[in-house]
């Protein structure tokens, strides 16, 4: 049963990008969306490429500004819901910490740090009492190795071969790449997750395991938000889909 109040309400976004190197011109790529996303549900956005589904994801994470409307949040730690789209940047980092998940159809993560050190970095970055400094040497260690278990788990779930477990991500492939990003969306319970095709680069065994890892996420009462062109993938986890409304032609900007 959905609750009264939606974890994520996106009201009258509009984004555009200006190309400088078209004398100016403005591109719209968001022209008024509007949707709910509550607890347990899974939203697919759908529409032809570029009409701004990716962006749309970018801006929910606060990754990007808009032009205007808001993006309304409502955090576990109650209080009234925060506007993503004019929170400040430590605010929106904290609520990443805790509460808002991502999974882009790229890995970034820092060179030379192997794989379960960057996916565990993410639950570490969770823990309050790490955060705040409260804990000696001992208990540090004790973290990361809690921490670099439950990653291990994921990893061997995910098929991920364990001989590279210890290795930078970026020396993987890219089907490698992308389940460790998998993993990292995952690996720490989120209020909100966004996905941005998140089995693009996987096989058909993989892809079943993040098709259970979704259900099960939206069985805990994640609200997610996600893209899936695998129209099998999208069938299988969507609760419904929302398309876009299509964004205006090009216009010059008068300066």
């Amino acid at each position: 049963m959905k609750s009264i109040m939606p974890v994520l309400s996106v009201q009258d976004v509009r984004k555009h990008f200006t190309l400088h190197l078209r004398s100016g011109q403005a591109l719209p790529v968001l022209h008024g969306v509007s949707l709910d996303v509550h607890a347990g549900e899974c939203v697919a956005l759908v529409g032809a490429s570029g009409q701004g589904k990716s962006t749309l994801i970018k801006c929910l994470y606060g990754s990007y500004g808009v032009d205007s409307g808001r993006i309304l949040f409502a955090s576990e730690q109650g209080g009234a819901p925060v506007d993503l789209a004019q929170a400040q940047a430590q605010q929106v980092l904290d609520l990443r910490r805790r509460e808002l998940a991502y999974v882009s159809q790229f890995l970034r993560a820092l060179p030379r740090v192997g794989a379960l050190d960057v996916v565990a970095e993410r639950l570490l970055q969770a823990d309050p009492l790490l955060l705040s400094g409260q804990v000696d040497d001992a208990g540090w260690q004790a973290a990361q190795l809690t921490a670099r278990a439950r990653v291990a788990e994921l990893f061997a779930r995910l098929n991920l071969p364990e001989a590279i477990w210890d290795l930078p991500p970026a020396t993987f492939s890219g089907g490698e790449q992308q389940r460790v990003n998998i993993a990292r969306g995952f690996v720490q319970p989120a209020r909100l997750l966004l996905l941005d095709e998140p089995t693009a680069s996987l096989d058909a065994m993989n892809r079943r395991v993040v098709i259970e890892m979704i259900a099960a996420a939206k069985a805990a009462g994640t609200a997610i938000v996600g893209i899936f062109h695998d129209e099998e993938v999208r069938e299988a986890v969507a609760s419904r889909c929302v398309a876009l409304p299509p964004a205006a032609q090009p216009e010059r900007i008068l300066v």
